[in-house]
């Protein structure tokens, strides 16, 4: 049964994925021109945008989540340069989170965020990102009902990993 509130009230018992420990914010995931303009026109009175440094930590993040785009991966975010990501505030939660949840609309939300707590791999195959602080999963222990409660399909989750792809530039599925 579809549970379009679980991220709210996810939110309002807090901690979320839409938080971290301050401090680790370079493993924060990037955010492209693409998805910045999206969110500028649905909420264009908040800044929300931070300038993150390119670290070892952050590419090894990455080349873990795209193993089949190592080369592109390293172009894209060669060290000593930077890249946007969501911004926090100093407890470390997401400017865009509200007390009722995202304050961006789904339709405008980065790709990564409408995905969460699910990933595709280099085949196309659906993984989860376990978080224990998520609630949807706490919830929902199949994967079958996972999908159910957050609305979503597979055919969505293939849909929008292959847009977070091409607005990276990388290729859209595993060739």
């Amino acid at each position: 049964m579809t549970d379009p509130f679980v991220c709210a009230r996810c939110a309002a018992k807090g901690p979320t994925c839409c938080e971290l420990t301050p401090g680790t914010e370079e493993v924060c995931f990037p955010v492209s021109d693409y998805e910045r303009e999206r969110i500028r026109e649905c909420v264009p009175d908040l800044g929300g945008f931070a300038m993150q440094p390119n670290t070892a930590v952050f590419i090894e993040n990455l080349l873990r989540l795209f193993p089949d785009q190592r080369r592109t991966v390293r172009e894209m975010f060669p060290p000593g340069c930077t890249h946007y990501r969501l911004e926090v505030d100093e407890s470390g939660k997401c400017v865009f989170l509200g007390a009722q949840g995202c304050l961006i609309p789904q339709e405008a939300r980065p790709f990564y965020c409408r995905l969460f707590p699910f990933w595709t791999d280099e085949s196309g195959r659906i993984t989860l990102l376990e978080v224990e602080r998520c609630l949807a999963q706490q919830e929902n222990k199949s994967t079958g009902k996972l999908f159910n409660a957050l609305g979503i399909s597979q055919i969505k989750v293939r849909e929008l990993h292959g847009k977070l792809r091409t607005s990276w530039g990388f290729a859209p599925h595993s060739e």
